[in-house]
């Protein structure tokens, strides 16, 4: 069985290449480049060394996974025949080199595997833009942006910006996290004699350069301190000095407890943003939201109870175990098996053995109506429901009658459980329709509230004042208001 040698070509400029990889080179028995578009390809070949390329691999693949996939697999089957293969690619073998991972991977146990370093293009690129790494230094697959986010907070070096597609990719994702005039450094083959093009641009100029190679990284500085988007570092920061000696009086004080009457007023405040169609009021919301689950894992941290990660840790954890219709076995095929589904995982996860203690679960502080949504919700998943939502309309007909049988009595107590349950009865028939009772109510409320407006209004115009009306002129105007129009930039 023969042995795998991977060396590193250097960023291009032969006088980089050490002197233990030119013997290598020199002395090859198979000598496998992965690519001949490098620099140092036209020596190797000027000194009369046999080679091989992976180029024609890059030709007949349809992705980058099974280009790096299909040189791995040749790799390893010419030594697993009994040869010494040297492979060479460009740059350190250890420095973005994704077929390197994968013959190391693969070779476990099986080939033995020498790895001879050489300069990187990431010293070659530092040493010309003479920036110093210690300071902090993010390197990037440019195509694999979707994945390896920059950090605006230090340098970053996008590699494989190798043609113009690429860069307007590249581009428009940077855009994401920087300012449009956010200044980059594009850079050509740095540190190869004569070859070696380097220059300072804004970001949305970077698809316009004509001159990008196989051989073009890009530089981005640390963002100024007016970045395009603060991060959630940066709030997490200030909520810890918020509460901080230094920071507010009144946030200092603050704990869990007194804390839960903002956390419910922001959640309905979003929802009012959504029922309203006003983005920019969501965003303020949401950010209102937001800050009470940073200000709660602020004080959990400094209780030494619980970190902001540890949150966000159990939120990936449970999504991904609550979804084994999208990363398990489990099939879900619409809406109601994914819902039917995630509840499953649920019990499992946390040991409920039946149904009923699922209804218990749902939390007391909830109202009512949805309280009421979400345990019919989960005994359907029992099965005990209605077939449809005639059942449910027939049984709202029932509870209207029970109710008028007791309703002019003096039995209060029954009177209560019938309108409860008639109130149950109305939240069954949301469900089936797809309406979330709490959220319909509020629009009756604020319809509610419009017509009474429009009454008042036009009896003021009239020069009446609502306790002096008849009951019937009042009636007079809410059939008017009924006709009314009211937009979302009227009262309520």
């Amino acid at each position: 069985m023969g042995k795998i040698t991977i060396i590193g070509l250097g960023p291009g400029d032969y006088d980089s290449l050490t002197l233990k990889v030119e013997n290598i080179i020199k002395n090859a028995q198979t000598l496998i480049l992965r690519t001949e578009k490098h620099p140092m390809v036209d020596k190797i070949a000027a000194m009369g060394i046999r080679f091989s390329t992976c180029d024609d691999i890059y030709d007949s693949s349809q992705t980058f996974e099974e280009v790096y996939e299909t040189i791995c697999d040749r790799i390893i089957n010419i030594a697993l025949e009994g040869k010494d293969v040297v492979y060479g690619v460009p740059g350190h073998p250890l420095a973005a080199e994704k077929s390197v991972g994968l013959i190391l991977e693969k070779s476990k146990g099986k080939i033995d595997v020498i790895v001879e370093g050489a300069m990187s293009f990431i010293d070659a690129v530092t040493a010309s833009l003479k920036i110093d790494i210690s300071s902090g230094l993010k390197i990037i697959d440019g195509l694999r942006l979707d994945k390896q986010r920059p950090d605006v907070n230090c340098g970053n070096i996008i590699t494989q910006v190798y043609s113009k597609l690429v860069s307007s990719e590249v581009k428009l994702i940077l855009m994401d996290h920087y300012k449009d005039d956010q200044r980059i450094c594009i850079i050509k083959a740095a540190g190869v004699k004569n070859q070696e093009r380097m220059e300072w641009i804004p970001l949305y100029q970077l698809d316009s350069i004509e001159w990008v190679d196989y051989l073009t990284s890009i530089y981005i500085p640390p963002a100024a301190e007016d970045k395009k988007f603060k991060s959630m570092d940066d709030l997490v920061d200030l909520m810890e000095y918020l509460r901080g000696d230094e920071g507010c009086p009144w946030d200092r004080k603050q704990n869990h407890n007194s804390l839960k009457p903002y956390l419910l007023e922001e959640c309905y405040e979003a929802i009012d943003a959504i029922e309203s169609d006003d983005i920019d009021q969501l965003i303020e919301e949401l950010g209102d939201v937001l800050l009470q689950v940073v200000f709660h894992c602020q004080i959990g941290k400094e209780a030494g109870e619980f970190h902001i990660n540890d949150v966000i840790t159990f939120l990936v954890d449970k999504l991904i175990s609550r979804h084994p219709h999208v990363f398990g076995e489990t099939l879900a095929n619409d809406e109601g098996g994914a819902l039917e589904s995630w509840e499953a995982s649920k019990r499992d996860e946390k040991g409920v053995n039946t149904f009923t203690e699922t209804l218990i679960a749902i939390p007391k502080a909830m109202s009512s109506l949805t309280r009421s949504y979400k345990i019919q919700e989960r005994a359907a998943l029992a099965g005990f429901d209605w077939p449809d939502v005639d059942g449910a309309m027939a049984k709202v007909d029932e509870e209207i009658l029970e109710l008028k049988e007791v309703y002019k009595s003096v039995k209060k107590g029954k009177i209560e459980e019938e309108i409860g349950d008639l109130l149950f009865a109305v939240v069954n028939v949301a469900r089936f329709l797809n309406i979330q009772p709490e959220l319909a109510l509020v629009k009756t409320i604020n319809k509610f509230i419009n017509r009474f407006n429009f009454v008042e209004e036009n009896a003021l115009k009239e020069g009446k004042k609502l306790e002096e009306m008849t009951l019937e002129e009042m009636d007079l105007l809410w059939n008017k208001a009924k006709t009314h129009n009211f937009t979302k930039n009227d009262k309520n």
